[in-house]
């Protein structure tokens, strides 16, 4: 089974989902027949590369609410989150642009990485008020997460896995995803959002390979081969 999982970094309930979402893959009985493929998503295609504001004042401009109405949004996320064992500050997360940052995710996952990769550059956006704009910044995270430094510097100078991001992107649009996080299994049935574990884990099974043996509708064992010969 291929789940895909539609992902902005910049997206707090996404990192929420990840951790609930490899949670009950944890459980499943099945989970090595499990393909996990993170797609990406950007919820604000046009925040900038340099210079990133405090996502709280881009989320009061953006819904006409008072700062502190805002940051009474983020709390919620912020609750759920301690719930799971992690720690946001999203009082200091920067609106940055996470194009370069999926180019990164993308190099990642050709180098078996992505899973460590996307968990380092979440924890960066939401809890460390990291630029993830910032090629400086995304050499050293993805660094700490086991990519090789200089593969990563130079992958972002080239411009690689850029159009692995615009297939992702397009491929969101062709599934009608319009917020994330986002999970579809084997391209036919989907979960959308932060759902609990067990919710997850329940799809999984529900979803998943069964094992059930097959149900006979015809039987004729007088024209048959079985162990005691034919």
């Amino acid at each position: 089974m291929r789940v895909e999982v539609f992902s902005d970094i910049a997206c707090p309930w996404c990192y929420i989902g990840k951790t609930r979402f490899e949670r009950a893959l944890e459980r499943y009985e099945h989970a090595g027949e499990v393909e996990v493929v993170w797609r990406s998503f950007q919820l604000t295609p046009d925040a900038p590369v340099s210079d990133p504001g405090l996502t709280v004042d881009h989320l009061a401009e953006k819904y006409g609410v008072s700062r502190d109405g805002a940051l009474a949004m983020m709390e919620r996320a912020t609750r759920e989150a301690a719930s799971e064992g992690l720690e946001f500050h999203l009082d200091v997360a920067l609106t940055a642009n996470t194009f370069d940052a999926h180019r990164v995710t993308h190099l990642a996952a050709a180098r078996g990485l992505v899973r460590e990769v996307m968990e380092r550059l979440m924890r960066a956006y939401q809890s460390e008020g990291a630029n993830v704009a910032d090629r400086e910044t995304l050499v050293r995270l993805a660094a700490e997460a086991g990519l090789p430094a200089d593969d990563v510097r130079d992958a972002l100078a080239s411009g690689a896995y850029a159009d692995a991001v615009l297939a992702d992107l397009d491929l969101a649009r062709r599934y009608g995803v319009t917020g994330v996080p986002f999970f579809v299994f084997d391209a036919s049935a989907a979960v959308s959002g932060a759902q609990p574990t067990e919710l997850f884990l329940a799809a999984l099974r529900q979803l998943g390979p069964q094992r059930r043996p097959p149900r006979v509708v015809a039987d004729a064992e007088d024209a048959a081969c079985g162990p005691e010969g034919c």
